[in-house]
Order: structure tokens, then C-alpha cells, then sequence
């Protein structure tokens, strides 16, 4: 029974991903988005009767469907584990997904490929759910790999504008950098361990003596590059901004559930072989740190809607990463959930501002949609008082957590993520202010056109918007159920936080954070009703900020145009002489041919000719031999 149902979980966006593949078309863009909706939401089904039975038998099930590999000692088996971290993460991988679904039947109805991108989607959602659910490395890589796949096509689905194929090529290049890291932790833990099975590599580190740490060491570093190229940190983050290039569905779910949490849940499930590693996560604390806290100074002054919302979407996974360097896992954990409910409604939100402004991304030229958008502007705002961690709000909570971890383990790290966190509630209440409110900065036509976006639409925003209002009391201090819950996965697990004089002293100081970041945006958007600049007019170090600290044409200078004159001079010189060579290769066996074509003419007489002097030189041969 629980194989059966498990396979309907994997197995059910693959089948909406094959039918509108080859009937969408053919069944229209209402049928396609409903096949595509259902097929997600079925998973999500499945995974609540899942997740029901594993809470009340706290046993996980592991499913091993067929014998994948095995080589001598080595064995790899085809199989799912399906966990209190995996079941978690399917929650919201399948929920979000099926309201990003039903978005997308209005979101992208006018669109003449819609079936397509129906297809894509479910894809995306099968191949996440693959990750997620694997019961060792290999599995988990397919997923890994579909995902990258299937961003590249979602990315780049508006491929006749050149930028945004740009877009998807660099989003698909700098993740394969990231997995070739992955890749080399893969095989060092199957060399040395002859397994990759989660289960059993937990048992061989805590059991092995002979081991040696180094490979141990090796191994972590390797996957967390891995996880740097998936979940976006610094040195390998510059791809996710641009990808902001798919339509505005596909944002919310690589932002909000699906591809940027891979890397967090990768490092989740292998807790037992970082927690060896200590070196390696210092690593991750500090590299979290610092993503966290550059990735929010750029998002101080960027004007698309969707580019502030990528960069705080990097900076909080910055302290995703921050909390797992300290080893607080469930506290991570905690900010994905947070996170993935408010950061999926405001990129929903701001999908549903640009639908009425037919396309408009520049909040300089909105301004004033308060009263022509009042969901989308509260459900909004309510998410913008999480992400900024305003009490309380979900993100309050799980951002409080990992601040205080990081005030009780190094209190450098402490004061880059408040840092980090203030300049969050003064760009996203930057974003509400020059978005909604004072005067329509658009055009008249434009003005003439304000209106709320369908049902279809705004459902969404009020689901997530209700749980980006009360997410954060799954683990409220005093009663963590979420702490309780993941306990078993854990080996050692951060102490659980309660109300106390500390407790309370920086939840205020986080709080008095937030609000001078809000405050700050308030006076200089509403009180001095300031306008950014135009691009061409902003100085300072604001057009650094703007121009992302040159990162990009640092990276073009540094590896792009050394790799891409590398290729030229071997096409035009290697490969031309190669193929100058192969080619004298062909043309001396066809001269050769032609020569020989010649004595094949069909004349009788000079076939016996031939055979007479064959026959005397025989003769010749065996009467000097003897």
C-alpha cells in the first residue's frame, strides 16, 4: 500500500507533465491548466495521508523499488525515504505548488504556449518531489539535476527574446559548477564508504574508526559547493536575480519551494556528516553571512519589483545557510517554511501588480494601486511585515531563531544578520511604498486600466498571505512542535528557545531593528516622496550597489571572455587544422579509389592479361624457391 501510494506522489506530475506534452494542445488552455493543477494537488494529498501516519508513528518508510546498481560491494538501490524532513518538505513543495498552478490557469491564460508551460511545471514539481524523496545520493542527484533542467526551460520559456535565453544558459552554466562539487562529495562518499544510501552512511560515520577525516572533510566542502550553485550563495548566487526572466509563476516557485531549497535540504539530511565537519561549517556560517548581508545591500536600490524580491530571496537563504553553519538544522528548516510561504505570495503579489500594468516591472512608474488592488496590496503588505520580522508575523519567529543561535555562538555573525535584517525591512517597505501608495506614476492608459486581478489569481495571495500571518506558531517558543518533530533526525538539536530575560532582549532589539528599517523607507518614500533616479542619473556608491559591485562584468572579464577566446582560437586555428588534415586523409582515399576504379573497366582482355601474369609470377616465385 505504501508503495503504491508513494508512486502516485512521484509519479502524479509526471503524468500531467506527459499529457499536456502531447494532448495540451489539442485540449485547450482551461483542460491543460486544470490537468497540470490536479496532478500536483493529487501529490499533495498523498503527502498529507503520509504525513499523518509518520506523526503518529514517528517511524520512517523506506521503499526500495528495484536494484539499481551493484558493482562488487558497492550497491545502489532504486528506493524512497519518506521522513519527517523529506514529508516537511513535500508539504510545501506540493501545497505552494498546486496554488502556483492554479495562478498560472489566469496568470498565463493569454499566453499561446500555455499548455507547454503547464508541462514544464509539472516537471519541475516531479522532478523536486524526486529529490526530495530519495533514499540516497544518486536519487536525490536525478532530482537535483531535473530541476536545473527544468529552470533552463521555465527560465528561458520566452525564448524570443534573447536576454532572457542569456538568462537561462547562465542560470544552467553556474549550477553545473556548483554539481560538479556535488558530484566529487558523491564519489568520495562511495568510495570510501561503498554506499550512498542516507541510512547507511549514517551508521558508517558514527560507527567507523578507521575513516580518515580529511576524505570526511573533503566530502562536506565538496557538497556544500553543490549547494552553493542550487541555493544561490556567494561565490555562484549571480544566476538566480536573472532569472527573474521566466514569468513571474515560475519565479515564485524556484524562489519560494522548490530548486533554492535544495541546497538547504541537501545539507539538512546530511547533518551527520557536517556535525563531523566543523571546519566546514564555519564555512557555511560565514559564506551564509556575508551572502546574506551583500545580497541586501543590492536589493537596497534595485527598481524591478522582481530584482528586490530575488535579492532579499538570496540574502534570506544567506541565513538559512547561517543557522546550518552553527548546526541549528530545525531552526533552517523553520525560515524555509516561513520563507516559502510569504516569499511565494510576494512574488505571486508582484505578479498580480504586473498583470495590471500589462508587463511594467519598473516601481518607478507605479505608485498609487492601493485602492485599485486591495488584496493584492494586504496580502502584500502582510507578507512584507514577515519578511521583515515584524511581530507577529511568521518571519519574525524564524528569523528571531536563527538570530539568536547566532548571538549565542559568534556574535560577528549576530550582527551581520541584524544588519541584513534591517536593510530587509527597509527595502521590501521600499518596494510596498513606491508601489502603492502617493500618486500613479504610470501612464494614462495604464491608470485607466487599474483593476484586481481575477479570483483565480488573489485566492493564492489570500492563502499564502494567512499563512505568512500565522506560519511562525509551528514553532512558537515554549511549545516547538517543529523542534519536537524533527528530533529524530538529529543527533544533537540547538536548545529550544523559551521566554526569558535574553530571549526577550533580543527579539526587541531584532524588533526595534525592523522598524527602523521600515521607518527609515517611510521618510524618504512617503514623508520626502522620494522617486529613484533614472538609471543613467544614480552616483555614488549607489551605482555600485545598482550595478550589483560589478560581480557580472568581473565574471565576464574573468572567466567569459578567456573561455570564449580560448574556443575561438581553437576553432579557428586547432580545429581548422584538423579538420584540414581529416579532410587530406578523405581525399587521399579517394584518389586512390579513382585509380583503382580504373583497372575495374569490365574489359575481359585485361582481366585475363591480369590473371596470366598473377599465374606467372606464382610459377616464378615457387620454381626459385626450390
Amino acid at each position: 500500500m505504501d508503495t503504491s501510494l508513494a508512486l502516485v506522489l512521484v509519479l502524479a506530475p509526471f503524468i500531467g507533465f506527459l499529457l499536456n506534452v502531447f494532448f495540451g494542445k489539442a485540449l485547450g488552455k482551461t483542460v491543460s491548466g486544470i490537468i497540470g493543477t490536479l496532478s500536483v494537488v493529487v501529490s499533495f494529498v498523498v503527502t498529507l495521508v503520509f504525513f499523518m501516519q509518520i506523526s503518529q508513528t514517528n517511524k520512517p518508510i523506506t521503499i526500495s523499488l528495484f536494484d539499481w546498481i551493484q558493482i562488487s560491494n558497492f550497491k545502489v538501490d532504486f528506493g524512497f525515504l519518506l521522513d519527517q524532513l523529506s514529508l516537511l518538505w513535500l508539504l510545501f513543495v506540493t501545497g505552494i505548488g498546486s496554488l502556483i498552478h492554479l495562478y498560472s490557469i489566469s496568470y498565463m491564460h493569454d499566453d499561446e504556449k500555455m499548455h507547454t508551460f503547464f508541462a514544464y511545471l509539472n516537471l519541475f514539481v516531479f522532478f523536486m518531489i524526486t529529490l526530495v524523496v530519495g533514499s540516497n545520493l544518486l536519487v536525490m542527484f536525478i532530482g537535483w539535476e531535473g530541476v536545473g533542467l527544468c529552470s533552463y526551460l521555465l527560465i528561458g520559456f520566452w525564448y524570443k527574446n534573447q536576454e532572457y535565453n542569456d538568462a537561462a544558459k547562465k542560470a544552467f552554466i553556474m549550477n553545473r559548477i556548483g554539481d560538479l562539487g556535488l558530484l566529487i562529495g558523491i564519489f568520495i562518499l562511495g568510495a570510501v564508504f561503498s554506499t550512498l544510501d542516507f541510512a547507511t552512511l549514517k551508521t558508517a560515520l558514527a560507527t567507523s574508526t578507521t575513516v580518515n577525516p580529511t576524505w570526511i572533510m573533503m566530502a562536506a566542502l565538496a557538497l556544500f559547493i553543490g549547494a552553493c550553485g542550487k541555493s544561490a550563495q556567494i561565490p555562484l548566487y549571480t544566476w538566480l536575480p536573472d532569472a527573474m526572466a521566466g514569468p513571474t509563476p515560475v519565479s515564485a516557485l524556484i524562489h519560494a519551494a522548490t530548486m533554492v531549497t535544495a541546497g538547504i535540504f541537501m545539507v539538512t539530511r546530511l547533518n551527520f556528516l557536517f556535525d563531523l565537519t566543523p571546519f566546514v561549517q564555519n564555512i557555511i556560517a560565514i559564506v551564509g553571512a556575508v551572502t546574506a548581508l551583500v545580497a541586501a545591500t543590492i536589493g537596497l536600490v534595485q527598481n524591478d519589483i522582481k530584482k528586490v524580491l530575488a535579492y532579499s530571496t538570496v540574502s534570506q537563504l544567506g541565513l538559512m545557510f547561517l543557522a546550518l553553519g552553527l548546526g541549528a538544522y530545525e531552526v533552517a528548516v523553520f525560515h524555509v517554511i516561513t520563507h516559502a510561504f510569504f516569499k511565494a505570495c510576494l512574488f505571486l503579489g508582484s505578479g498580480s501588480v504586473i498583470h495590471a500594468l500589462h508587463g511594467e516591472q519598473d516601481m518607478r512608474k507605479m505608485g498609487g494601486l492601493k485602492k485599485a488592488m486591495p488584496i493584492t496590496f494586504w496580502t502584500m503588505l502582510i507578507s512584507s511585515l514577515a519578511i521583515a520580522g515584524v511581530f507577529p508575523f511568521a518571519g519574525f519567529w524564524s528569523k528571531d531563531e536563527i538570530l539568536m543561535v547566532a548571538f549565542e555562538h559568534n556574535k560577528v555573525l549576530w550582527v551581520i544578520g541584524s544588519v541584513a535584517s534591517i536593510m530587509t525591512a527597509f527595502y521590501m517597505f521600499r518596494l510596498m511604498y513606491l508601489t502603492f501608495f502617493k500618486e500613479f506614476r504610470g501612464t494614462e492608459d495604464q491608470k485607466h486600466h487599474l483593476h484586481e486581478s481575477p479570483g483565480l489569481i488573489t485566492f493564492p495571495l489570500i492563502v499564502l498571505g494567512f499563512l505568512a500571518a500565522v506560519g511562525g506558531l509551528i514553532n512558537f517558543p515554549g511549545s516547538t512542535w517543529l523542534h519536537h518533530y524533527l528530533a529524530p533526525l538529529f543527533s544533537k538539536t540547538t536548545e529550544e528557545h523559551g521566554f526569558g530575560t535574553l530571549e526577550y532582549g533580543l527579539m526587541g532589539i531584532a524588533l526595534i531593528g525592523a522598524f527602523i528599517g521600515i521607518g527609515m523607507a517611510y521618510t524618504k518614500y512617503i514623508k520626502q516622496n522620494n522617486v529613484p533616479e533614472e538609471d543613467d542619473q544614480i552616483t555614488g556608491f549607489a551605482k555600485v550597489l545598482y550595478h550589483k559591485y560589478y560581480v557580472d562584468e568581473f565574471y565576464e572579464i574573468l572567466f567569459v571572455k578567456p573561455i570564449n577566446a580560448l574556443a575561438r582560437f581553437f576553432r579557428d586555428y586547432i580545429e581548422t587544422a584538423l579538420s584540414g588534415f581529416i579532410f587530406g586523409l578523405g581525399k587521399v582515399t579517394v584518389a586512390l579509389g579513382s585509380q583503382g576504379r580504373k583497372l575495374q573497366n569490365g574489359n575481359t582482355g585485361l582481366y585475363l592479361f591480369a590473371f596470366v601474369l598473377g599465374v606467372i609470377a606464382m610459377i616464378s616465385y615457387l620454381f626459385l624457391a626450390q
